[in-house]
C-alpha cells in the first residue's frame, strides 16, 4: 500500500530531476560549444571540468549525495584505465563526480544522437559503435592516442547493463588490451547505488538519497603481453565482483 501512495511522488520527482537535468544543460551548453572549438585534447578537458560543474549543480539539488570511498590513497596525477560497472543511466552524469583528473570514458555512439546532450556528450567523450569492428578498432587507436597525452581512460567493461542478477556481466577485452599495450595502470571503480537511485527500466524510476563510489586498489600491467588479457580482465573482474558482494550491492540476486 505504502508503495503504491509513493509511486506518484516518485514520478513527480523524477521529472522535476528531468526537467532540472535539461534546464542546467542548456544553460552550460553556450560554453561547451565555445570549448570544442579548442580542439580534442584541450577542448575535451574544458569541457569536462564544465559537465563537472553542470554535475555539482544537478546532484545536490535532486538531492542526491555522493560519498566517495577510497580503499587505498588515490594519487589524481598518475594516469590510468579505469573500469566502471554498469547497471543504470545514472552512471554517466556520475562520471564527472567520479574522475576529477583529465579523463576520456568510451561510451556508445547511441547516445550522441540525443539532441544538445549528444553534442555534449561527443565532445566529453569517445564514442564506439560495437557492432562495426572497424568502428571499435578506430576508438582503441583514439583511446591509445588520448593516453599519449598523459590523459587517464574510463571503460564500462560489461558494454552495456548488467541484467544478469550476478555482480558483473561478462567483461569485453578492450580495456585490458588497451592497458597492456600502453603499459597503463588498471584502476577499477565501483558504482554502489546508481541501480537504486535511476532502475534501468526507465528514466522516471528515480529516487533521492545516497551514491557511494569506491576506488579500489590499482591492477599493475607491468611485464603483461597480449597473452596475458583474459588474466588480466579475470583478476579484475573477480576483485571488483567480490567488492560488490562485501559492499551488498542492491541488484545482486544470485
Amino acid at each position: 500500500m505504502a508503495s503504491r501512495l509513493l509511486r506518484p511522488l516518485l514520478f513527480l520527482y523524477s521529472l522535476y530531476a528531468m526537467i532540472l537535468f535539461i534546464v542546467l544543460m542548456l544553460m552550460v551548453f553556450p560554453f561547451v560549444i565555445i570549448a570544442s572549438f579548442l580542439g580534442r585534447i584541450r577542448g575535451g578537458n574544458l569541457i569536462f571540468r564544465i559537465c563537472s560543474v553542470w554535475a555539482d549543480l544537478w546532484f545536490p539539488l535532486i538531492f542526491i549525495r555522493h560519498k566517495k570511498i577510497y580503499e587505498v590513497p588515490h594519487d589524481k596525477s598518475r594516469q590510468y584505465i579505469f573500469v566502471t560497472n554498469h547497471i543504470s543511466y545514472l552512471d554517466a552524469a556520475m562520471l564527472p563526480v567520479a574522475y576529477r583528473q583529465p579523463v576520456r570514458a568510451l561510451g556508445k555512439i547511441e547516445l550522441s544522437r540525443v539532441p544538445i546532450f549528444g553534442f555534449i556528450y561527443r565532445n566529453a567523450i569517445v564514442t564506439v559503435d560495437r557492432s562495426s569492428p572497424a568502428n571499435r578498432a578506430r576508438s582503441m587507436q583514439i583511446m591509445q592516442s588520448v593516453i599519449a597525452r598523459g590523459i587517464s581512460v574510463l571503460v564500462f567493461p560489461e558494454g552495456t547493463f548488467n541484467l544478469t542478477g550476478q555482480p558483473l556481466k561478462d567483461f569485453y577485452d578492450g580495456a585490458f588490451r588497451l592497458a597492456i599495450e600502453t603499459k597503463t595502470p588498471v584502476k577499477p571503480v565501483l558504482f554502489l547505488d546508481s541501480f537504486s537511485r535511476m532502475h534501468y527500466s526507465g528514466l522516471f524510476r528515480m529516487t533521492p538519497g545516497r551514491s557511494r563510489i569506491v576506488y579500489l586498489d590499482e591492477i599493475p600491467v607491468d611485464g603483461l603481453t597480449a597473452d596475458d588479457v583474459p588474466a588480466l580482465r579475470n583478476k579484475v573482474a573477480s576483485a571488483m565482483a567480490a567488492r560488490l558482494r562485501a559492499y551488498k550491492a542492491a541488484w545482486i540476486t544470485e
